[in-house]
């Protein structure tokens, strides 16, 4: 079994920034990718970010160019900078390891001014 915790998030004005974390304990050699899925209000859950243990990124559409994901390997720490954001980018962001076989708790991110 894996954990993950997460952190970070929170109430960000237009065109700011935040950061958030994600830690795995665990199996954690089970782990082959980590990133986060979000969710706004009345629509389906999206691949935000992923990264996996060969040090590929995949990015959705909707924030390249502005999220930057980045982690630790050995340690299963994942991370995701979120620069410009817009109101649109409002959603529960979850934590992923091996894209939804486990979970995070969930972080609420707002962007409003």
């Amino acid at each position: 079994q894996v954990q993950l915790v997460e952190s970070g998030g929170g109430l960000v004005q237009p065109g700011g920034s935040t950061r958030l974390s994600c830690a795995a304990s665990g199996n954690i050699n089970s782990i082959y990718a980590m990133g986060w899925y979000r969710q706004a209000p009345g629509k389906q859950r999206e691949l935000v970010a992923t990264l996996t243990s060969g040090g590929s990124t995949y990015y959705g559409d909707s924030v390249k160019g502005r999220f930057t994901i980045s982690g630790d390997k050995a340690k299963k720490l994942a991370y995701l900078q979120m620069n410009t954001l817009k109101p649109e980018d409002t959603a529960v962001y979850y934590c992923h390891a091996n894209y939804g076989s486990y979970w995070g708790q969930g972080t609420q991110v707002t962007v409003s001014s």
